[in-house]
C-alpha cells in the first residue's frame, strides 16, 4: 500500500443490540489523570467487547443520573485473548460526567455503541501523521498514536502536537514519554505556566510551523474545542495539507449516537452518525457559521 489513497474517515454501523439499549460494563480500574479527569477501563465479563474502531464513541450511562456520548480513548486485552477493555477518559463537568468520574472499581455502568465514524488510521499508510490535541481532545486521539506505534513501520513521521490551559490539565504525562521513547515526535505548550514549567507557552497553532511538516505526505487528525480546531485546520492548510487530509472530531449533543432523535445536527450532517470524524473539506465551512 503506496499511502496515495485519500478516503472518507470510515463510517462503521453499530451492533444491533447495543444501539439503543445499554449493556452492562463494570469499572476494572479508575485511573485520576489530572484534577478533574479519570480514565476508566471497562470490562464485560461474560461476552467479548463490540469493536470499536479510533474515534468512535459510546454512550455511557451513570445509572439514576443519565447518559453521555465518550469517545474510546484507549482498547486492552482483559487476558485470554478473547475479551477485550475498554478505555474511556473523562472530565468532570456535568452531572452524568460527575457520576461516571466518582465511579469506583467494581461498580457497573451502561455502555451503548459503538458508534460513529472512525479516524480511519489505516488509510493513511505510507504516510506521516501529525496530530494535534487540546485539552481533553487527546483522549479520542491516543487510539492513533497507539495504532501507528503498534504497526511502526506502516507509517512516516508521527508527529503529536499537543496542549493544555495549564501543565496540571496536561494528560498521559508518563506515556508522552514512552511515545518518544517509541520514535513520537512530541511538543507541548501550555496556555498559562506555573513555577516548575520550563517548556512552550502558547497557543497549540504555534507549534505547527516548527514541527517541518511535509505537506505533500501528511495526514492530520485534530480534536479540541472548535475554535482550537477551526484555527489549527486554517493553519495547517496554510502549509499546504489539501482539506481532505485534515479530519477533526466534532462535538455536538448526542443523544440517540444513531441519528434519529436529530439533537446532534451541524447543517447537513447528523454528527453521531456522519461524525464525529470528518474532514475539513466537509466541516471547515460548517464549523465556521457562528451558532449552528
Amino acid at each position: 500500500m503506496t499511502g496515495q489513497r485519500t478516503a472518507s474517515p470510515a463510517l462503521i454501523e453499530p451492533a444491533a443490540e447495543t444501539a439503543a439499549v445499554p449493556r452492562f460494563y463494570r469499572v476494572a480500574s479508575r485511573r485520576e489523570d489530572t484534577a478533574d479527569t479519570v480514565t476508566l477501563e471497562l470490562t464485560e465479563p461474560a461476552q467479548p467487547v463490540p469493536a470499536f474502531a479510533p474515534g468512535q464513541f459510546a454512550m455511557l450511562t451513570a445509572f439514576g443520573v443519565g447518559e453521555v456520548p465518550i469517545s474510546v480513548s484507549g482498547l486492552g486485552d482483559s487476558g485470554g485473548g478473547r475479551a477485550r477493555r475498554l478505555e474511556h477518559t473523562l472530565r468532570a463537568v456535568g452531572a452524568v460526567t460527575r457520576a461516571l468520574h466518582a465511579a469506583p472499581p467494581g461498580s457497573l455502568i451502561g455502555v451503548r455503541g459503538p458508534f460513529g465514524t472512525s479516524w480511519d488510521v489505516a488509510s493513511a499508510s505510507g504516510r506521516d501523521l501529525v496530530i494535534v490535541a487540546g485539552g481533553i481532545g487527546l483522549a479520542p486521539l491516543r487510539p492513533v498514536v497507539l495504532t501507528a506505534l503498534a504497526d511502526r513501520s506502516r507509517y512516516g513521521r508521527i508527529v503529536l502536537l499537543t496542549g493544555a490551559r495549564t501543565p496540571g490539565d496536561l494528560l498521559y504525562t508518563d506515556e508522552l514519554d514512552r511515545w518518544r521513547r517509541g520514535g513520537v515526535e512530541v511538543a507541548i505548550t501550555v496556555d498559562r505556566a506555573d513555577s516548575g514549567w520550563s517548556g512552550q507557552v502558547g497557543l497549540v497553532t504555534a507549534l505547527i510551523e516548527p514541527a517541518g511538516l511535509a505537506p505533500d505526505n501528511s495526514v492530520a487528525f485534530v480534536c479540541g474545542p472548535d475554535v482550537m480546531m477551526r484555527f489549527t485546520a486554517d493553519a495547517l492548510a496554510a502549509r499546504g495539507i489539501p482539506a481532505s487530509r485534515i479530519r477533526v472530531s466534532l462535538e455536538r449533543n448526542m443523544r440517540c449516537g444513531v441519528g434519529w432523535c436529530g439533537h446532534c445536527q451541524l447543517g447537513p450532517l447528523l454528527v453521531c452518525r456522519d461524525g464525529p470524524v470528518v474532514s475539513c473539506d466537509r466541516a471547515a465551512a460548517l464549523m465556521r457559521v457562528r451558532g449552528l
